[in-house]
């Protein structure tokens, strides 16, 4: 069967990540559906390592890859502390475009106190726009206790921090400015453009606030979305999830370009959201620390019991969740 453009079927992933290669007792938590980052054991402390690429178009390629590496990391309780990336460009390239990607992997790292260590750089045959591939390193926080995705509990409540499509929002303004503006005026398309920064596309300040109020699992939503991110958090934690889509918050601006195109916004490029979950004091009391830190933040479900399938509420109407694993911005790609 051919594949579709997107993530992986999660039964043909689950497949794939069988094949782990040496066995080595130092590795705490390796390949698993649903877990953002690996584990390993270093001595007393414990190190997390991510990598992730950035494949879509985008004039801050480079930016988009520390950030979006560094909330995976920073979801499992550690500082990402440690980068480096390989950038591969399409033939034919300006030649001041590796610089550039330097400088913008540079400078989000400079924001997150990320030391740069290296990487690779190549002028590569058969692709038509840049890719980063990211790799960050950091160490735990709470010395020996990752927060795992797996580790929500029956009646746990759901937070979603931000809302949706933060990161799908400001890559549809970037790439379709022009069309956009004409339609729309030029203050809508420049406040979604500047969703990278505000309400930011980094999860770690959020992520490390939560370690405060006794978390129990933490997921960031990327490709397919804030509906991909919930079901990849049920696989994980083995339980069914009552989600509450209407509870999402969605911003005027992504409900307007997610209109225009015929988008799901619940389903676009969710980087710059956090899922976290807690007992639901926990869960108040946090929403509210967020509130103080100028966050946004809502109630959007629960982890149910293992026994039925997850559940979705939308518009007034009650449907079976299924996986998204094809973002809703591959329909203008």
């Amino acid at each position: 069967m051919a594949l579709k453009t997107g993530k992986l079927p999660p039964k043909l992933l689950a497949k794939s990540i069988r094949h782990t290669g040496a066995k080595d007792a130092s590795v705490v938590l390796g390949p698993k559906l649903g877990e953002d980052a690996a584990v390993v054991r270093l001595g007393r402390d414990m190190l997390v390592l991510k990598t992730d690429p950035v494949t879509y178009a985008s004039d801050m390629i480079g930016w988009y890859a520390v950030h979006i590496n560094a909330n995976d990391v920073a979801t499992r309780g550690a500082r990402p502390a440690w980068f480096q990336a390989t950038v591969l460009l399409p033939e034919g390239a300006d030649e001041r475009l590796s610089e550039k990607i330097a400088r913008q992997i540079s400078s989000a790292c400079e924001e997150l106190g990320i030391a740069v260590t290296g990487g690779h750089t190549e002028v590569t045959p058969g692709i038509s726009n840049p890719i980063v591939v990211g790799d960050m390193h950091g160490i735990l926080l709470r010395r020996g206790r990752p927060v795992l995705t797996s580790g929500a509990r029956v009646g746990n409540d759901i937070v979603l921090t931000k809302g949706a499509a933060i990161e799908g929002t400001a890559t549809i303004a970037r790439m379709k400015k022009r069309e956009l503006m004409d339609e729309f005026g030029a203050r809508l398309v420049e406040r979604a453009s500047e969703f990278l920064f505000d309400p930011g596309l980094s999860v770690v300040p959020e992520a490390r606030e939560a370690l405060s109020f006794d978390v129990t699992a933490m997921h960031d939503p990327t490709e397919g979305g804030v509906l991909m991110g919930v079901y990849e958090l049920a696989s994980a934690c083995g339980r069914s999830i009552e989600f509450r889509a209407d509870d999402v918050l969605v911003r005027d601006e992504t409900e307007t370009i997610c209109r225009r195109y015929g988008l799901d916004p619940l389903g676009l490029l969710g980087s710059g959201a956090l899922l976290a979950t807690f007992k639901p004091a926990d869960a108040r009391r946090y929403i509210d620390s967020l509130r103080d830190m100028g966050v946004r933040a809502s109630i959007v479900g629960r982890i149910a019991s293992s026994k039925k399938r997850s559940m979705m509420i939308r518009d007034g109407r009650t449907s079976t969740m299924s996986p998204c694993e094809r973002d809703e911005l591959l329909k203008l790609l």
